[in-house]
């Protein structure tokens, strides 16, 4: 069960399809800059890639990656239209980089690959980040947006938990939203070995470390109480974004319909969580629907009067 649960964390993260092209509306690379931000942790500077308003909003979205996130620019760029947010009145962060990291504090570097530096990802987000978009920008430090998927849609939730004044909406696609479920944690282990050789000992030490539980939505959702969220999976069936033809496809879309599955078990498990706390949410659970970034895409487009209205912009 274990291996089977980290075929289908770590597969499906590096197979995805672009969605439809952006609207024609006014470009936001006119208003786009690219930050080479300082961070903690020994890894001296981070890219951020950074489209302004078009209508001079100081308000936000942070747009967080999966587990294979890549160093060149972010999955969100490389395969959706996000950046064309920016035209409807938020700017629109993307950080750059962070495979296997949950976007955490960790522990120690990982050594299993001789990282050099150790990964300070909350810390990077909730400081030298705003710090970098107030000073340079005028972006607020408060009441802005977090959204991820997969990895990125776990560490939304635990950011906003954590920093209310940053973050006043938080989105998850296709999150894992149950970290220390049986079976999880030694899940997340196999499959931050595929991505990149990652030992998670070094991020959270042994499942029984306490910051597997301080990591997990399903533990902190009474730290999400009236915090506007947008929560989604698909149900594993293919859907418009998956046309396999062959046999390639077919082995890629099987384990994207399985890593959904198990997204989705999560998802209602967690919605069930925060019915019993009395805790509101909007959750979108799609009769179709792969853990492909097309899906993705249209869930950020869905979100976006929600976002809007949650941050002021």
């Amino acid at each position: 069960m274990i291996q089977l649960f980290a075929a289908l964390l770590v597969a499906p993260l590096a197979l995805s399809v672009a969605g439809p092209a952006p609207a024609a509306q006014a470009d936001p690379y006119q208003r786009f800059h690219e930050d080479f931000v300082p961070a903690p942790g020994g890894i001296g500077q981070i890219k951020v890639r950074i489209w302004l308003a078009n209508n001079g909003s100081n308000r936000a979205v942070y747009l967080l990656d999966g587990l294979r996130a890549t160093w060149d620019v972010s999955g969100w760029e490389h395969e959706t239209n996000a950046a064309w947010l920016a035209d409807h009145g938020v700017n629109v962060i993307m950080p750059v980089g962070g495979e296997s990291s949950f976007y955490a504090d960790w522990y120690a570097p990982s050594n299993f690959n001789a990282q050099p530096f150790t990964y300070k990802w909350e810390s990077f987000l909730t400081q030298n980040l705003p710090d970098h978009l107030a000073g340079r920008y005028g972006i607020s430090r408060n009441n802005n947006a977090v959204v991820g998927l997969s990895m990125g849609g776990n560490a939304a939730l635990i950011l906003a938990a954590y920093h209310r004044n940053q973050f006043a909406f938080a989105g998850s696609l296709s999150g894992y939203l149950n970290l220390s479920a049986p079976g999880m944690p030694e899940a997340i282990r196999v499959a931050m070995i595929d991505a990149g050789r990652y030992n998670s000992d070094a991020m959270w030490g042994p499942p029984w470390d306490p910051a597997w539980r301080r990591h997990d939505p399903f533990v902190a959702a009474p730290q999400l109480r009236g915090l506007p969220m947008w929560i989604s999976a698909g149900s594993g069936l293919p859907g418009a974004y998956d046309q396999p033809v062959a046999p390639i496809d077919y082995y890629n879309t099987a384990n994207a319909m399985g890593l959904e599955a198990l997204a989705l078990t999560q998802n209602r498990a967690f919605q069930v969580r925060l019915a019993t706390l009395g805790i509101g949410a909007h959750f979108d659970f799609p009769a179709q629907g792969t853990h492909k970034w097309g899906y993705w895409q249209d869930q950020l487009w869905a979100m976006l009067p929600m976002l809007k209205g949650s941050i002021g912009a």
